[in-house]
């Protein structure tokens, strides 16, 4: 794995050890960035299910001003501070071991407003629509904001969870990318 694009284009990046965590590849990576992207000014992310960290990181180096990193697995969170600090990142990135829920009230609670979201959740135990509706019901996207949906090709989100309309879907392999954004 690796940073794909910006400031930090070629570092390596760590994955996190052992099967538990599957590393978004680097064809939907760069993908991913080609949609919502390439480039930007500013802004917050945020990585749900963060694994390695590798959107977050590459949103950072893709001109993002700070990324939150979420994972449960103790593994990941390590990985995530090391990839952190290879690259000199701690500055702009924050990281928590707790549940995408938990974490969806802690933002919530700081008022904070996301550029990107990012929700990578393991493929048999998903939960996009009810995040979804989180992510509108505390209003934690901007205005101008995206939410990036990777899951299995075989799951279908609906094309809008309340204000959020999907606006792009697009099939890479076993993985789908799905976008939402405010309408």
């Amino acid at each position: 794995m690796r940073v794909i694009s910006g400031a930090l284009k070629g570092r390596a990046l760590k994955s996190v050890p052992g099967k538990t965590t599957r590393p978004t590849t680097d064809k939907v990576k760069e993908a991913i960035f080609n949609m919502i992207g390439p480039y930007f000014e500013g802004g917050l992310a945020l990585d749900l299910f963060a694994g390695s960290g590798s959107l977050g990181i590459e949103a950072l180096s893709r001109g993002i001003e700070c990324s939150i990193f979420i994972d449960k697995d103790m593994k990941a969170i390590q990985t995530i501070r090391e990839n952190l600090e290879n690259l000199k990142l701690n500055d702009c990135s924050e990281v928590y071991r707790t549940s995408a829920d938990q974490a969806l009230k802690a933002v919530s609670k700081r008022g904070l407003k996301f550029r990107i979201i990012f929700l990578d959740p393991p493929y048999k135990k998903q939960k996009l629509e009810s995040i979804l509706k989180v992510i509108h019901e505390q209003s934690l996207l901007s205005t101008d904001g995206v939410v990036v949906c990777e899951h299995s090709y075989e799951v279908t989100l609906p094309d809008q969870v309340l204000s959020l309309a999907k606006t792009k879907s697009e099939q890479y392999g076993i993985t789908s990318v799905s976008l939402y954004q405010n309408v």
